[in-house]
């Protein structure tokens, strides 16, 4: 595990910021590193055929090949792999012993993706489980997976990535809606469209956090109805509303200023602090 740069991944202290967990790595959800969650650039594929590309090499325990015009396995650095070694990270040692952490669970991954072996997840969710003083932050773009594995262990928070109107509604209703969580929560990041939302929507299944964030390298900043459509319908649910700093630049751009609606507080120097509710 190592420090995440992730501002809403926080230790349960709700503080100081949290850990990444990536037992495993890799996708299939992309064409040539671009997200069909969206279109947008992955910095996970970024990575895994740049600096980390030798490493996952090196790593021959790849999901089933199944899918066509893929290249083998062996030369894709980004095919789903396997790291059982990691699985106990969060179990052993001073993790175990020590404070309890918050942890974000397959940055370089997703859990429940497109071709990830049922068994691969079922493992990294059982030693969630029995690390129960850790609080594990799961995040998927293909919510139709999460009904297999729930309920989910009362330490995960369980969400899903949302860009736009279709694929909020693909997350909340063949998603969130048919699993147990403690924690249900959605991801607008990168914010890439309306999402006509409404409280109720929230409400019936069960969300308990919203964040918001702009596509980044390149920064493509959302459009402020977007987000304000947003804040509001979390507003009327009585819902925790966290706003990424990387939205803060295209507010003020646009609209000269962060409109309440966004902001905590200003200081007397000036600084602005977006709403980070947690």
């Amino acid at each position: 595990m190592h420090r995440s740069k992730i501002e809403w991944v926080l230790n349960p202290d709700n503080k100081t910021l949290g850990w990444v967990w990536n037992p495993l790595t890799g996708c299939l959800n992309h064409v040539n590193g671009m997200c069909k969650g969206g279109n947008f650039p992955c910095y996970a594929y970024r990575l895994a055929t740049t600096r980390l590309r030798e490493r996952y090499l090196a790593n021959k325990i790849t999901a089933p090949q199944g899918f066509a015009n893929r290249v083998l396995p062996r030369y894709d650095p980004f095919y789903p792999r396997f790291w059982p070694e990691r699985l106990a990270d969060p179990y052993a040692g001073k993790s175990a012993l020590g404070k309890p952490k918050g942890v974000f669970v397959c940055d370089m991954s997703d859990l429940f993706g497109i071709g990830i072996p049922e068994d691969w997840t079922r493992q990294v969710l059982h030693y969630c489980k029995m690390s129960s003083q850790h609080r594990f932050y799961l995040l998927t773009k293909q919510p139709q997976n999460l009904v297999k594995f729930s309920p989910f262990p009362d330490n995960c928070w369980v969400g899903v990535t949302a860009t736009d109107k279709p694929t909020l509604g693909r997350g909340l209703y063949v998603g969130l809606e048919k699993i147990e969580a403690a924690i249900k929560y959605i991801s607008f990041e990168p914010l890439l469209g309306s999402t006509d939302l409404d409280g109720l929507d929230l409400l019936h299944c069960g969300i308990k956090w919203v964040i918001i964030g702009a596509q980044t390298k390149p920064t493509v900043y959302p459009k402020i109805e977007w987000v304000q459509e947003i804040v509001q319908a979390a507003d009327k649910a009585g819902i925790p509303v966290f706003l990424k700093n990387n939205l803060k630049q295209g507010l003020i751009t646009k609209m000269g200023s962060t409109p309440s609606w966004a902001t905590e507080y200003v200081s007397e120097a000036g600084f602005v602090k977006l709403r980070q509710e947690l």
